[in-house]
């Protein structure tokens, strides 16, 4: 056994530069000899470390002038429950006695079986089930880390304090440990390992081993912070060994003892009942993690040593006293009254304020393209905001600079992985327009083979599948298809998705994994698993399939989307490498550790930066506390630690919006401190305002000029239109829309998977009374067969279909009480000639009444027209089809129009039925508004000549809101600018 040393711990300070300072003290330190630094083992947190490591020492030796060297060996030993990627596990050799590594996305499946098993009847649906496994997955691994086993949770303490608990708690920790407990069992007769449970047998076989035989070769633990308990022991070991060593990152020697003990016990306990975290330890607080490190260790602070070498974009000494007074726990803080200004001052540091998230982007950007116009500085964007990160890369490609966001995006938000959840979604909801439509044109679909022939007839296709949503699966869809003319293109798409939807509710999960992919690879060929979303989308499906082969797992299939996209919520899809080299962005986690001179933090408000903290969901936090798991509020105690060593670079520039998506945005608490350190005198002289002021300058333009109302003017031969009854009235109260709709043929398109508007559901109801009139038939059992072949939309089923019926049984009743009166003709469309225009319209009820004088009816769903809207010319429906049957515009019967009603299906509380009433535009009885009887044709014909002298047959402009009283439509509003001129006219 070597002779054992005492423990050599070191410090980089923030201001040195972490990965950069390593390197230029690991050189000298351990390059001699012919291998130099190969015989070197660096232990590193994450494989992004072991990369920013690298780099380090490529610009070290660069620097230098050497063209090439032999790089130490790095192993990562990352941190389950930070979520890091664990790279390849310190395996030293002769552990072979240490039982595998269960899966994870086995255990996932398993655990979903457990839970089916143990929750009975009251299990809940798949897409539930698999993500409360996965929450139970997560909290086993969080106790592991933490070297608590399940017999913990039966322990007295445990037990007493279950009674306190909530009936929610006690059943959540009831089932975690019952689950826990079988799925233990499953594994010892696998004999195998949780991940986290091999890690801890990894790292103790390690400690052992080199405790008893120190290794011939140096071996450092670099940046390392995790607290874990196995991996505190492995590293105090690593102290311990002769040519052994661990540096810490921006860990504090200049703190207060007095300040270092009121961050609180951080696990040091001295009696056994007690627990480790104490509710007044300030775990908010950047240094806190690693206090709670050097205590599982058993180092005492005064044991750490400055390093003794800086990087080569070493800030000033005097930053790291600042990021130490900036985070001082509350009652040190009370220590800032009497701070000299230039001991508050944070030179090199900006804080930038922002009106809203694009604003700050395009902010950042200006501020990176200004950096890297000096040569050889380097420039990184550090934000936990995923939206804002992709918004700056956006930003400065309009400079050519392309910027990696090493963070990646989650697989579910990638093209590849979009196209996969959209085929799952079609499943889900049998073919419904919006999944269905959004699949077929998706930007990969037919990528290489013609697509612009594939889009144009989807396109046709899309046109006539807009409106309410048809009837499931994809028989309706043909006709469709038939009406927009394409059918062989539809039958190869039918070809396509018809195995996807012949599958039952409940699916076997690895049997769709590989539909979804078949279906996939046929629409998009090579395109779908070529880029690296595709091939990480290829991983994704082949692990999660191989494991639902193994573990038979059934999902219903409307839950099948849903599970796909969580579980590539996990999987992040990093940029092929290539894009500016002196510009990068990073997550929280991939900035550890990382130096550029001008460091922007980004997003810094509550929520975003520290993100909210997240409570367990199986155990409560006085559990954890109990168990002495760090609590919810730990996570931001990292989050400061990721800004503390941040701000240790040369410049620094703190950012924020003012507003985000979802509303004002609250600073985050790191931000307020800042602001707090500086003082109002100080402030203003750390503010970044140039950038933010070029960002709004960047694209302004002049104030357009006031639109005016529009006043189009067609030729002679334009004018010159068919005009229906409909549109009459639309000419008289605003011609602009009469312009848009007759003249140019514009019409509103429906959108897909549409709610029944009101245009809709009179058609409805006019074709089921067209339908009644005509057979005869009971007017339930028309409705019921018309609203079935119009694939009714369920909301209308189930809100208006019942309204409707009343209405209908209403119109019913009062015909068959009519006496002297006969419906003659219904729903008949006729035309007439009025000075070579030709005027056509649809009546939809004309009734003969004793003297052979005609009826004219017209139904409403809705309410019918005033009679002050009837006077001024605004409605003149019912006169023209009057002044149409007088002119014998309906072949088949003639005669006097003498009596006009609106039959409206609207509530009525004079029905019996509850709904429908009759109002006539006439003047007559004890109405006070409208036409007189013996007025209204001549008074239509007049409007009718007026209109037609005015617009059609004149030269009068359809000018926009000519008749701002009359009720219009709003479908033109967008195309006459309606918003920009309305209220401005005089």
């Amino acid at each position: 056994m070597g002779e054992r040393v005492g423990p050599k711990i070191y410090s980089i300070a923030a201001h040195r530069g972490f990965a950069d300072a390593l390197v230029a003290g690991l050189v000298p330190r351990y390059s001699h000899g012919d291998l130099g630094l190969a015989k070197l083992t660096l232990l590193l947190p994450s494989t992004r470390a072991v990369r920013t490591v690298t780099e380090a020492f490529i610009r070290y030796y660069g620097a230098e002038g050497n063209q090439g060297m032999l790089m130490p060996r790095m192993t990562v030993v990352g941190d389950l429950d930070l979520d890091e990627a664990l790279g390849a596990l310190l395996e030293p050799l002769g552990a072979n006695d240490v039982p595998v590594a269960v899966d994870p996305t086995h255990r996932w499946f398993r655990l979903g079986h457990l839970l089916t098993e143990e929750m009975g009847d009251d299990a809940p649906g798949s897409a539930t089930k698999l993500r409360l496994a996965k929450d139970i997955a997560l909290t086993m691994d969080r106790l592991l880390v933490e070297d608590i086993g399940p017999e913990k949770l039966l322990t007295e303490k445990i037990v007493n304090l279950d009674e306190d608990l909530s009936k929610h708690w006690q059943d959540s920790l009831r089932l975690f440990a019952r689950v826990q407990a079988r799925w233990l069992v499953e594994l010892a007769e696998m004999g195998a390992l949780d991940a986290a449970s091999r890690r801890n047998r990894l790292f103790d076989y390690a400690s052992k081993s080199w405790r008893e035989t120190p290794p011939e070769t140096p071996i450092v633990a670099v940046g390392v912070t995790s607290a874990s308990p196995a991996l505190a022991r492995l590293l105090k070991t690593v102290s311990e060994l002769p040519q052994g060593a661990v540096i810490l990152p921006d860990f504090d020697l200049s703190m207060d003892e007095q300040v270092w003990e009121e961050l609180g016990t951080a696990g040091d306990i001295e009696t056994a009942d007690a627990t480790p975290f104490q509710r007044g330890d300030a775990v908010t607080h950047p240094q806190y993690h690693l206090k709670l490190l050097l205590n599982r260790m058993g180092i005492a602070r005064g044991e750490v040593q400055s390093w003794h070498r800086k990087g080569m974009m070493a800030a000033s000494p005097d930053r790291t006293h600042a990021i130490s007074s900036l985070f001082l726990p509350p009652e040190a803080s009370k220590s800032w009254v009497d701070l000299p200004a230039d001991k508050r001052r944070l030179s090199g540091v900006r804080i930038m304020e922002t009106a809203n998230p694009e604003e700050e982007a395009q902010a950042i950007a200006l501020l990176v393209r200004e950096a890297i116009e000096e040569p050889e500085k380097r420039v990184a964007v550090v934000t936990p905001d995923r939206g804002l990160a992709r918004r700056v890369v956006q930003h400065l490609r309009r400079w050519n600079i392309e910027a990696d966001d090493s963070a990646g995006r989650p697989l579910s938000q990638t093209p590849a992985g979009r196209l996969f959840l959209l085929l799952a979604e079609v499943i889900a909801e049998r073919a419904a327009p919006v999944p269905l439509m959004a699949l077929l044109e998706h930007p990969l679909v037919r990528f290489d083979q013609d697509r612009g022939t594939w889009l144009a007839q989807a396109r046709a296709f899309e046109l006539e599948l807009r409106g309410p949503r048809p009837a499931a699966g994809l028989a309706e869809l043909a006709a469709k298809a038939e009406k927009a003319q394409v059918t062989d293109w539809w039958s190869e798409v039918e070809a396509i998705l018809a195995p996807l939807l012949e599958s039952s509710d409940d699916l076997d999960m690895a049997a769709a994994l590989s539909a979804l992919a078949k279906a996939g690879e046929t629409l998009c060929g090579d395109a779908l698993w070529s880029r690296e979303d595709g091939r990480a989308l290829a991983s994704f499906v082949e692990e999660l399939r191989r494991h639902a082969t193994d573990v038979p797992t059934q999902i219903d299939s409307a839950d099948l989307h849903t599970v796909l996209r969580d579980a590539m919520e996990a999987v992040a899809v990093r940029p092929s490498y290539g894009g500016h080299p002196r510009v990068a962005i990073y997550g929280l986690l991939e900035s550890r550790m990382s130096r550029a001179n001008l460091v922007i933090c980004a997003g810094l408000n509550e929520g975003s930066w520290p993100a909210s903290p997240s409570t367990d969901p199986l155990l409560a936090p006085a559990v954890l506390r109990a168990l002495g798991v760090p609590g919810a509020d730990f996570r931001i105690g990292l989050a400061a630690h990721d800004l503390a060593g941040a701000l240790g670079a040369p410049e620094v520039v703190l950012s924020r919006a003012q507003r985000d998506i979802s509303g004002p945005a609250i600073p985050s608490r790191f931000l307020l401190r800042v602001q707090a350190l500086l003082g109002a005198d100080l402030i203003d002289k750390h503010s970044e305002k140039e950038a933010v002021r070029f960002a709004q300058a960047l694209d302004h333009a002049e104030p357009a000029p006031l639109y005016p109302k529009p006043e189009p003017m067609p030729s002679v031969e334009q004018r010159k239109q068919r005009i229906s009854v409909t549109a009459l009235d639309r000419l008289r109260s605003d011609p602009y829309q009469f312009y848009a709709s007759a003249i140019l043929r514009l019409s509103e398109l429906d959108g897909l998977d549409a709610e029944p508007s009101a245009a809709w559901r009179g058609i409805a109801a006019h074709e089921i009374l067209e339908e009644w009139h005509k057979s005869q038939r009971p007017m339930s059992e028309v409705a019921g067969e018309v609203l079935q072949q119009m694939n009714a939309h369920p909301l209308m089923r189930a809100l208006w279909q019942p309204r409707l019926m009343k209405a209908l049984e209403w119109v019913e009743e009062s015909i068959a009480a009519m006496d002297g009166r006969k419906p003659a003709l219904f729903e008949e469309w006729g035309d007439m000639d009025v000075r070579g225009v030709t005027i056509f319209g649809k009546a939809d009820r004309i009734d003969i009444l004793d003297g052979g004088e005609l009826a004219i009816v017209d139904y409403k769903t809705g309410g019918p027209p005033t009679g002050k809207q009837v006077e001024k010319g605004f409605a003149l429906q019912l006169g023209t089809i009057g002044l149409m049957a007088e002119a014998g515009a309906f072949k088949k019967l003639a005669g006097n129009a003498t009596k006009f009603e609106y039959w409206s299906l609207a509530r009525s509380d004079k029905s019996d039925t509850g709904f429908g009433f009759v109002a006539t535009p006439v003047l007559e009885g004890s109405k006070r508004s409208g036409i007189p009887p013996e007025d209204f044709l001549p008074k239509a014909k007049e409007y009718l000549d007026d209109a037609l002298n005015r617009w059609i047959l004149g030269d009068e402009p359809f000018t926009a809101r000519l008749n701002p009283d009359a009720n219009v439509y709003s479908t033109f509003d967008q195309l006459m600018r309606l918003d920009e001129w309305m209220g401005r006219e005089a």
